[in-house]
């Protein structure tokens, strides 16, 4: 169990007002920017609160679902397969409830180490959710990719909902009603909502649905939190999805990225993150003629980041050759976005609960 979901099992038996923490420059938990950070906000109450997976195949829409429900960006996008890593957690918090979303990596066989702990991350929260988003992309055909997923899920004991992404490009609508048919074939019963998050459509009926089906019970997280991530990761995702956009044919899968400093000045963050990249000649296209490539993907990741998190950045980058990073324990544990303090939010608790 990772230790966000253990901090919610607790605070499912009681939830608790947090008291005034040191702050830890490090390990400060990404908001929707800096500036809103409130000291000692109180964990609160709401009618319905619950975790959520969203669940599909690689590029099926999870991560651009997830921004659109937080109405913050707190996932990276690209339409690269495999760009959502590591479970991402996203808050939402209305009058009627808070859901906590786990976006979780593209379900595929995998591969490589780091593929292994990705789908482990998938199982993982099978086990742990109150409901579970089954996104399925509506532009494409279904084959043994949605099989396998349909086979995942048959053991799932939480409620799942299917979920078709990107309707806005099917025409005419009454193609949906057969998609939605052979869903409910597949998993009789099942509630079924058609979407677009870049439209966007149907989101209305899908928070709907999805705050009807919580459990009762208190929020899970203060009410300005929109996700757990730590500054840090958040960092070396959007450096990395700027990568992914410039060099998207020769670097699909092949790049990780570590933020290996991060200094907080108060009103700068000094950061420099480590590229890493299998071969040398892999090497040489993120660095590109005259360092043109990184020089381009650091103002652009820095200008983002500025506004996201309201602060002024320097941003450094380099390049490392490693051929075996996604094979590296030590590394892929590195970046992992685990970190996060959430003791400023909670009063003290024994090791017992």
């Amino acid at each position: 169990m990772s230790p966000c979901v253990a901090w919610i099992a607790r605070h499912r038996r009681k939830a608790t007002e947090a008291h005034d923490a040191p702050r830890r420059p490090r390990d400060h938990i990404l908001r929707k920017t800096r500036a809103a950070r409130v000291e000692g906000a109180a964990v609160t109450f709401a009618e319905r609160s619950g975790t959520v997976a969203l669940v599909g195949r690689p590029n099926a829409g999870k991560s651009t679902l997830l921004n659109a429900l937080i109405g913050n960006k707190v996932a990276i996008v690209s339409d690269r397969p495999q760009t959502t890593r590591n479970r991402i957690i996203g808050i939402l918090t209305e009058d009627r409830g808070q859901a906590v979303f786990f976006d979780l990596p593209g379900v595929h066989r995998p591969l490589h180490k780091m593929n292994t702990r990705m789908m482990q991350e998938v199982r993982s929260a099978f086990e742990e959710v109150d409901l579970v988003l089954h996104l399925v992309d509506s532009s494409v055909a279904w084959g043994g990719g949605e099989d396998y997923l349909f086979g995942l899920l048959e053991p799932v004991s939480a409620p799942v909902f299917g979920v078709l992404t990107k309707v806005d490009l099917i025409t005419p609508k009454q193609l949906l009603l057969p998609m939605m048919e052979a869903y409910q074939e597949r998993r009789p019963g099942a509630t079924v909502v058609p979407i677009s998050a870049l439209g966007p459509s149907g989101l209305d009926v899908l928070l709907d649905e999805l705050f009807a089906a919580l459990p009762e019970g208190p929020a899970l997280y203060p009410p300005d939190l929109t996700t757990t991530q730590t500054e840090r990761f958040f960092v070396a995702e959007v450096v990395r999805e700027k990568l992914l956009a410039r060099a998207r044919a020769e670097l699909p899968y092949t790049t990780g990225v570590l933020v290996e400093n991060f200094e907080d000045h108060g009103d700068l963050l000094h950061i420099d993150a480590v590229i890493y990249v299998e071969r040398s000649s892999q090497k040489g296209i993120v660095i590109g003629k005259g360092g043109a490539m990184i020089k381009a993907v650091g103002q652009e990741a820095r200008l983002d980041l500025e506004k996201l998190l309201g602060v002024r950045i320097y941003l450094g980058l380099r390049v490392k050759v490693h051929p075996r990073w996604r094979e590296d324990a030590r590394l892929l544990a590195e970046m992992e976005p685990g970190a996060a303090d959430l003791s400023e939010f909670t009063s003290d608790e024994s090791a017992d609960d």
